[in-house]
């Protein structure tokens, strides 16, 4: 959905919609599974600018780091923005940026595509890293089964082999 800026009046431009976002197209590894996400906001004109308000909501199901369980969580947010239509590029050099300014979106022309900004939240929402439980003991390194929840009889002090021609320079000195 491409929203016109300069058609945008007196009164708010409102809209509601479920959106389906394919997981994979956010490019998040950890990323298993994405629900549908209910998404709804508005922009209107605050002279001189517009402004752009919006909440979301959906259900994401990411991988356990430790454990590769997967994790089922409920995820809402909203965002809001300050639009300048038809603003100059940025410039190559470097610029400190202030906290007002990343509640800033410069655009090219008049157009905004508020599904941009959605996509950007889910990407941002998706954890670094994700675990099911404080105390998970992870997969096995020799026979790859969770110790949450089975017990395996893996030797834990077993020597990886590419490593056993390093035994022999500790007795030569």
């Amino acid at each position: 959905m491409k929203i016109r800026l300069d058609k945008i009046g007196a009164e708010p431009l409102r809209w509601q919609e479920a959106v389906s976002i394919p997981a994979a197209s956010l490019e998040r590894t950890q990323l298993l599974d994405l629900s549908e996400v209910s998404w709804a906001g508005q922009v209107w004109m605050e002279s001189p600018e517009l402004r752009f308000e919006a909440t979301y909501s959906y259900q994401q199901t990411v991988a356990c780091d430790r454990c590769l369980t997967p994790l089922a969580q409920p995820v809402a947010g909203e965002v809001r923005l300050m639009l300048v239509a038809n603003a100059p590029q940025p410039t190559e050099d470097e610029v400190e940026l202030s906290t007002e300014d990343l509640e800033i979106l410069y655009l090219e022309d008049d157009e905004f595509d508020p599904d941009e900004v959605l996509i950007e939240q889910l990407q941002l929402n998706v954890p670094m890293r994700a675990i099911c439980q404080e105390d998970c003991k992870g997969l096995c390194p020799n026979c790859g089964s969770n110790r949450n929840l089975e017990t395996c009889s893996c030797d834990e002090a077993r020597i990886d082999t590419r490593l056993e021609a390093l035994r022999g320079l500790k007795g030569e000195n």
